[in-house]
């Protein structure tokens, strides 16, 4: 399984997030408390957004571990956004070490992120993009589930005609998982899904934490109700009418505001950076 985090707030540099807290998303990358093997040494990636509404995200990738790599550290030191997504990996087994593997996946203004897998993917790879619309299939790059789900929501969204942009995705979304797990189950009762997903376009998030019937749910926590800031390895919190949040496999910190999202649920996270969970019906 990966670990991924995402930051929505005031502007941040990224080693607030990626190289500075205790239990930083590099720390993760050798040492993972959350999950039975503790190394996600199959490349990484950061997504993040300018202020300027109409740009797409800059994206970051590479495919060694985030442990060794000097251009992350550099990166991290002086970049700041008021949006941020870091995803480290470890790769499903049959499933290459690519540049295009890795996450974050984007398309226009989406920044995209899983943690989990489809267990059995190749028995249902095929069924699954022969659903895709024929512009979503030309955009696959990769080898992976997570950017054929990627895709999969695209569609979805793209069919959705509501203009509370949170809701919709989060509607989308819904869809997208629905779709998955109803396919798989037709396909082959014992195909089991994991799908902890965040999506955002910048300015509005939605994170969903899933899993099939029987299956222990992958690990998933929001932070929220403070301004989060890391100086020099130390996070201090702050009272704010203007908070941050975050949304991470496994906490940065041991302070005590990280909270467990329930499993079967979405996150949608408004412009405001107001949370509202719900329920995912199948």
């Amino acid at each position: 399984m990966c670990r991924l985090v995402l930051y929505l707030g005031p502007e941040l540099k990224i080693g607030s997030l990626v190289t500075e807290p205790e239990h930083s998303l590099i720390v993760q990358s050798y040492h993972s408390e959350e999950r039975e093997e503790p190394l996600n040494g199959d490349g990484f990636g950061i997504a993040w957004y300018s202020q300027n509404p109409l740009e797409e995200p800059a994206i970051f990738k590479s495919i060694s571990p985030a442990w060794n790599n000097q251009n992350l550290r550099n990166l991290s030191r002086v970049v700041h956004s008021h949006c941020i997504m870091a995803h480290i990996r470890a790769a499903s087994p049959g499933l290459p070490v690519a540049e295009f593997n890795c996450h974050p996946f984007s398309r226009e203004q989406f920044s995209f992120m899983h943690n989990g897998a489809i267990s059995n993917f190749h028995t249902v790879k095929r069924p699954l993009i022969q659903i895709l619309s024929d512009a979503s299939y030309l955009q696959l790059q990769g080898t992976t589930d997570s950017e054929i789900i990627f895709a999969l929501f695209a569609d979805q969204y793209a069919l959705l005609e509501m203009e509370d942009n949170e809701r919709k995705i989060a509607k989308a979304l819904m869809n997208t998982i629905c779709v998955i797990h109803n396919l798989c189950i037709n396909q082959d009762d014992n195909i089991q899904c994991e799908l902890n997903i965040v999506i955002t376009d910048g300015h509005v998030a939605v994170a969903s934490r899933f899993s099939s019937a029987g299956v222990k749910p992958v690990s998933l926590y929001v932070h929220s109700g403070h301004e989060y800031r890391c100086h020099k390895g130390v996070v201090n919190l702050y009272p704010t009418e203007n908070p941050s949040v975050l949304i991470a496999s496994e906490p940065l910190t041991n302070d005590k505001s990280w909270q467990k999202v329930p499993k079967n649920h979405l996150v949608l996270i408004n412009e405001n950076r107001e949370l509202n969970y719900q329920a995912i019906s199948l």
